[in-house]
């Protein structure tokens, strides 16, 4: 190239061929919806497991660890076939549901950290009156930042960078196809030659709301570290 343009970047935008406008929004939607109810299902989950002692907690421990042995891909033929059944393929709330039902089994980094605040804390809470609801929310959340934003930041990316569930749910409808759909059709070998530059130019896009979430996200962990 011999001159600095931002043509690519405009015509991902004004063509009607690849409406990258329209997936980056998909896109978004769904990350942002799936790091939502994935971050509060983690944090429940972990919390419970950290806090509150039941009966076959230790197998539950074990069978978790070793589900998560197994990629989540290996599943997709399953989780097509029970959406299938339900009506819910072709949609962005599919996607959604896919992301985040999983989120359960990735607790084990939270749990870790819950382990390390004292219990002696809860217990003082709790003599003071505080319910158990209450020593979650004003005493354990205050001092569990920074495995929150741990949380916020993989809830959030694993969507956004997806392929392969987002291809196998959304194949048949342009109309909710993701980001990352749309950059591998452009490489399409009948497209490739035009649209290879303008595929770069939607890679940059792409990582800009992953970038600003690290900056954002890293001043509020800096400072509970600072804080702790």
């Amino acid at each position: 190239p011999k001159t600095y343009t931002f043509n690519n970047y405009i015509k991902l935008f004004t063509s009607d061929a690849y409406p990258f406008g329209k997936w980056f929004i998909n896109t978004f939607i769904v990350a942002t919806c799936a790091c939502i109810l994935s971050t509060l299902i983690t944090v429940g989950m972990a919390y419970s497991l950290s806090r509150i002692k039941f009966k076959h907690r230790n197998g539950f421990l074990k069978l978790a660890l070793v589900l998560n042995m197994f990629p989540g891909f290996m599943s997709m033929i399953a989780v097509y076939y029970i959406l299938k059944a339900l009506n819910l393929t072709q949609t962005l709330t599919s996607l959604v549901l896919v992301y985040s039902a999983g989120a359960a089994l990735g607790f084990y980094i939270a749990k870790g950290f819950f382990d390390t605040i004292p219990k002696a804390l809860d217990e003082a809470a709790i003599i003071d009156g505080a319910t158990r609801w209450q020593v979650f929310t004003k005493i354990t959340i205050p001092l569990s930042k920074p495995i929150i934003v741990y949380t916020v930041l993989t809830s959030f990316i694993a969507p956004w960078v997806d392929f392969i569930f987002a291809r196998v749910i959304c194949r048949a409808n342009a109309d909710y196809y993701t980001v990352a759909i749309g950059l591998w059709q452009m490489l399409e070998k009948e497209y490739v030659d035009v649209w290879y530059t303008r595929f770069a130019a939607g890679a940059v896009l792409i990582s800009i709301p992953i970038a600003a979430l690290f900056m954002i996200m890293q001043k509020c962990y800096n400072e509970s570290m600072s804080g702790a």
